[in-house]
């Protein structure tokens, strides 16, 4: 009984210390950010994302690119943990960008705080 007891307790520690290590990992933060203007209305990110992935269980999974009112304009996916590889950078071409936009926000999201970390603003005025 008292084997039992003990090997529930241990059991719940590690089930505790787990959780823990994975909230270590922190918010995905977006640490830099290059624009390439390909036409009036077309551009390439690159955007450099850091974060401390752990493995599946707790990683940066996407950037995203949102106007000044919050408006989803363009997400870029991370298939897979970059537990290797801190920061890590990726890019997304094509992206139209009205022209009435003049300011945004690349913002990164993880797999166990969502959103929360640095956001990076671009500035678009004068564009044109």
């Amino acid at each position: 009984m008292v084997n039992a007891m003990v090997r529930k307790s241990v059991l719940l520690v590690a089930c505790l210390a787990c959780q823990n290590m994975t909230a270590f990992a922190g918010e995905a933060d977006v640490v830099k950010v290059a624009v390439d203007a390909k036409s009036q209305s077309l551009y390439n990110f690159s955007v450099t994302v850091s974060h401390g992935d752990t493995g599946w269980e707790h990683y940066a999974d996407r950037w995203e690119i949102v106007d000044n009112d919050g408006n989803l304009l363009q997400t870029r996916v991370l298939h897979h943990p970059h537990v290797n590889e801190r920061p890590f950078t990726r890019s997304l071409a094509g992206v139209e960008i009205p022209d009435h936009i003049e300011k945004l926000t690349v913002r990164a999201h993880d797999s166990v705080h969502e959103y929360g970390g640095t956001v990076v603003s671009v500035d678009l005025k004068g564009r044109h």
